[in-house]
């Protein structure tokens, strides 16, 4: 999880970004599939068609990224006490199965294709056809970039899963126009082929991350840069004699800080509470990303 200087995003602004740009991509996949879908039917590309039903799949990502953030954005409550920012990794998650299940079916067809040698029979497809995959890729690319760019903004796990479902259906476009341009040249062999090389991306897509969610439910620690960083600030705070105990854990996008700092054992309780509370606050006025900070004062 990276740790950086940037001011916080405060949840309402940030439920209301990840809701917009959800909801456009939602917009642009319905438009695009049904133009691909035409497109198949006119231009009698199979290949085509099944990236239609490839794309009207985004929608449900779409929809599942709007309910995961609602959720994460809920207060805490008597059941939730830390709050419900884990349910924005389980939307990740899923996202990441539909990536998976696009992987396998991708590949499962090219396979098919050329043990069966079906391709040798496949109808050649119109130019319009080719024209749709031409358009699939451009703005699918765009969805990704336009997605991703806010992902990085809000650090939102679940904003990067969907960019990255954008991709799989560039890469998926990729590998019709390769197949529809093979087909109208004589090679219907590179549709398969092309196929199954796009499958493995998509799938490294999807390890990457199913990967980074789960670390974020299970407790996983920061990185090594964030826990140095951590480090760097503490050890500069006013009464901090040296870092007992450094624990960081991941909680959804954000990060929970456990330490324990040795001050001067002459300090009155006071004092020491005093110091402690410049920890706490400092760390989290500097890294917005903490969810918590917790200070253990040990004697010295």
């Amino acid at each position: 999880m990276p740790i950086t200087n940037k001011p916080a995003v405060d949840q309402a602004t940030y439920e209301k970004v990840t809701t917009r740009v959800s909801s456009i991509s939602m917009t642009g996949n319905i438009l695009l599939a049904l133009f691909k879908f035409i497109a198949g039917i006119l231009g009698s590309s199979g290949a085509m068609i099944s990236d239609a039903v490839h794309s009207s799949s985004d929608v449900l990502g779409s929809l599942i990224v709007i309910i995961g953030v609602k959720i994460s954005g809920k207060d805490a409550d008597r059941n939730h006490p830390y709050g419900h920012e884990r349910f924005e990794s389980v939307a990740s998650i899923l996202l990441s199965g539909i990536l998976l299940f696009a992987a396998f079916e991708i590949a499962e067809k090219g396979i098919r294709s050329v043990v069966n040698g079906d391709y040798k029979t496949a109808v050649i497809p119109g130019t319009i056809a080719l024209i749709a995959a031409v358009l699939s890729i451009v703005s699918k690319e765009a969805m990704y970039h336009y997605t991703m760019h806010y992902a990085k903004e809000l650090s939102s796990g679940s904003l990067k899963a969907e960019a990255w479902h954008h991709r799989s259906d560039s890469l998926s476009s990729i590998g019709s126009l390769i197949g529809i341009a093979g087909a109208r040249l004589g090679f219907p062999i590179l549709d398969p082929i092309a196929a199954v090389i796009i499958s493995l991306f998509i799938l490294k897509a999807a390890y990457d991350i199913f990967m980074s969610s789960i670390n974020q439910m299970t407790d996983h620690a920061g990185s090594k840069e964030v826990e140095k960083e951590i480090r760097e600030c503490v050890t500069g705070c006013d009464g901090i004699r040296h870092i007992d105990v450094l624990r960081t854990r991941e909680f959804g996008r954000k990060l929970y800080v456990d330490l324990e700092v040795s001050m001067d054992h002459s300090l009155s309780l006071e004092e020491a509470h005093k110091n402690a509370e410049v920890v706490h606050d400092t760390l989290e006025a500097r890294f917005p990303e903490l969810k918590h900070v917790m200070v253990h004062v040990n004697p010295d």
